[in-house]
């Protein structure tokens, strides 16, 4: 049992190879703990000769909140000198990366602390500064010092990917005319395992995206046989031209997503080619947009009336039906379970809709539906989809949400990473920053 005092503070202040001197309490201010390392001789790293002690500078750090109030460590450091006037070494100050990193103002406990719960846990910078009662830039410059050398240090974070995931999400707008910026969110959505955020790039082109899969090593981009996309040209290049051996598969959402919208054009377009105007609360085709949209097995049978309905009084020539058909068709396409089945009736489906009777919106549907045929069948084959990226992508804007916007991309790829990324959180206790 420890009896002596200022060993029960050592004990208490929780830090290896310290003497406490001293512990302001003041009421209504922070705890304030004045420590000084425990310092063997030292000798002069250039010639090797004794360092002496040059002077004693003392340098307050934020720490871990004690007794539910907030603490400084007001650590008394050691800068030490060459004794040997020729020696070029100058002088020097004592370093101990145990209690804190070089340049940070911030202990180490603290900063780990801060990192975990702004990365990990998903916390806004400004309530863990506010409960360590310190400055954001504080709190924000060690999450961002410490989460860069936890992701540079987990070398096994990104392991053999079978199928890669591309997907854009908006990063900041910017500037008076509000000029929106993106980036790139590259994902491992290979199935039988939890999906993982690999990386995120700024922009949206395929120059970016190509330079950072060209920098891979050639074993892990050869390990990628699906590539999944959202039908986007500069991604469908990235493909081509830096994993050329990946099979491309078009993701299905994006797909009848498109099929959707052009349903929604061709009603847009008949309602003003009937009335003159665009669509009114009470005019039919504009009640019936909702119900256009959903499942056709989601329509029970007073939907299903109300629709069919709906199309008989506001859709003379049958275009708007015509195109709900063809959208139906397309969704159905992802109901056939055989590879080569598939593949034919798309191949027919397209021939079908391209016929010139067809609406304008059906017929440009099949244009898109024949330049990503090949991407289109390959889901039968892969069964991988963007799923997974777009839920990621939810966790993303979760942190824009809690940081209230991001503007500097380095911030915001750290956090992101840290949050969506899934780090080996335990290698964060031995890593400190350069």
């Amino acid at each position: 049992m420890e009896l002596n005092p200022t060993r029960m503070c050592e004990l208490l202040v929780g830090l290896p190879d310290v003497n406490v001197l001293a512990v302001d309490d003041r009421p209504d201010r922070s705890i304030v703990v004045h420590i000084e390392a425990r310092l063997e001789r030292s000798w002069c790293p250039a010639c090797g000769a004794r360092a002496t002690v040059k002077e004693r500078p003392v340098v307050e750090l934020v720490d871990l909140p004690c007794f539910g109030r907030p603490a400084r460590l007001a650590w008394r450091k050691h800068r030490l000198c060459c004794p040997q006037a020729v020696c070029p070494m100058g002088s020097w100050t004592h370093v101990d990366e145990r209690i804190a990193a070089p340049k940070m103002v911030m202990t180490t406990r603290a900063a780990r602390w801060a990192t975990v719960q702004v990365g990990r846990h998903g916390r806004a910078v400004s309530d863990v500064a506010a409960e360590l009662d310190c400055d954001w830039h504080t709190v924000n410059d060690a999450v961002v010092a410490y989460g860069e050398a936890l992701l540079a240090a987990d070398c096994d974070r990104v392991g053999a990917v079978a199928a890669l995931g591309l997907d854009e999400t908006l990063f900041v707008r910017t500037g008076r005319f509000r000029t929106q910026s993106w980036c790139t969110s590259i994902t491992d959505v290979s199935p039988g395992r939890p999906a993982r955020l690999i990386e995120v790039i700024e922009g949206r082109t395929a120059v970016e995206v190509s330079d950072w899969l060209d920098a891979q090593p050639d074993e892990w981009r050869d390990s990628i046989e699906w590539g999944v996309l959202d039908m986007s040209g500069p991604y469908r290049k990235v493909y081509d031209d830096s994993l050329p051996d990946a099979v491309q598969v078009a993701d299905p959402f994006h797909v009848v997503k498109h099929a959707n919208s052009k349903l929604d054009e061709c009603r847009r377009r008949v309602q003003n080619e009937t009335l003159g105007h665009r669509g009114h609360k009470d005019d039919p085709l504009y009640r019936s947009r909702r119900l256009l949209t959903k499942g056709h097995e989601r329509l029970d049978e007073r939907d299903n009336a109300k629709l069919l309905s709906l199309l008989e009084a506001g859709d003379p020539r049958g275009e708007v039906r015509m195109t709900w058909h063809a959208k139906e068709t397309v969704r159905g396409l992802y109901d056939i379970a055989d590879p080569d089945t598939a593949a034919a009736f798309l191949d027919e489906l397209i021939d079908d809709m391209a016929d010139s009777e067809m609406p304008v919106e059906v017929r440009s549907l099949a244009g898109t539906l024949r330049r990503w045929r090949d991407q289109i069948a390959a889901w039968h084959h892969a069964r991988v989809s963007n799923g997974p990226t777009e839920a990621l992508n939810n966790l993303i804007k979760r942190i824009k949400r809690v940081a209230f916007g991001v503007r500097r991309f380095r911030h915001y790829r750290i956090r992101v990473l840290l949050y969506a990324g899934r780090p080996n959180w335990p290698l964060l206790d031995t890593i400190t920053p350069r």
